[in-house]
């Protein structure tokens, strides 16, 4: 026993990830990320031999994590790009996908802004630079802060895509690692906008509804909120083992009333 754990200590410190038995490596999407770790605590708690390691930094760093063949699972807040499926082929590695939850992105302001509603032009064009004062929002005049995620980041992808039409944000724009990040900065900053995935929500920042719809489960489910959008997970191939179980556990129904509870939306 000890030769064998000094072997596979050895092993790892030239770097070479072993993934043997019950061990999954999960790595990804910090959207996701609350899901992925509720639900491997959970999961490891009925299985008793499970291992299960849960990872943040950005949806692209979790599809970059399953094309090196370091993780398991990617977690992803958008949909795999083209280029990663080709890097992919080119690897003899086939991304599998599966939604395990329904997310709406929020836009959020600090509490004492009186901002009701917003439309998508007026988002678009605040985070493109065109509106740059609350003046033009009908509010007191005030420099809006922009706040966003970084570019590694599967919800800045998608808010790219739904909310930008795939426009650069302004170049002032205050670059964050994580959601929490974001709903923290604007809960500091009276001027300050941002966006989160909708399990993020919290009492220190203001939800506002886009085009006169609040991002609420029913309106994320049904489509009807304009920024709504699936979350991932991938595998290489269809998942097998531990990682099948654990992913078969987030879509039953004890795993997707997890889902609700940490804030996202149940596929059902």
């Amino acid at each position: 026993m000890i030769k064998k754990l000094l072997i596979t200590l050895f092993t790892l410190t030239l770097g070479v990830q072993v993934y043997a038995g019950s061990n999954v490596v999960i790595d990804g999407s910090t959207t996701v990320l609350p899901i992925a770790q509720r639900a491997a605590e959970d999961f490891m708690n009925a299985h008793k031999d499970a291992r299960i390691t849960v990872r943040g930094g950005g949806s692209g760093v979790g599809i970059t994590s399953l094309l090196e063949k370091t993780c398991d699972i990617a977690d992803s807040s958008r949909p795999i790009k083209d280029a990663e499926l080709q890097k992919a082929a080119g690897r003899g590695i086939s991304p599998k996908a599966y939604v395990i939850a329904m997310d709406g992105i929020a836009i959020i302001v600090h509490p004492e802004n009186s901002l009701a509603n917003i439309t998508k032009q007026q988002v678009e064009d605040i985070y493109t630079g065109k509106i740059s004062n609350w003046s033009k929002l009908g509010l007191k005049d005030g420099k809006i802060v922009i706040v966003s995620r970084d570019t590694a980041s599967g919800t800045f992808e998608a808010f790219a895509t739904l909310a930008l039409n795939g426009k650069k944000v302004r170049a002032d724009a205050l670059m964050q690692a994580s959601n929490q990040a974001i709903a923290s900065v604007v809960a500091k900053t009276p001027g300050s906008i941002g966006y989160i995935g909708h399990g993020y929500l919290n009492s220190a920042v203001k939800a506002v509804p886009v085009n006169g719809i609040s991002a609420t489960k029913q309106t994320i489910l049904s489509g009807k909120y304009p920024y709504s959008r699936p979350l991932f997970m991938y595998t290489n191939g269809p998942a097998q083992g531990t990682a099948k179980d654990l992913i078969d556990f987030i879509l039953s129904k004890d795993g997707q009333t997890l889902v609700e509870e940490e804030g996202f939306v149940a596929l059902k």
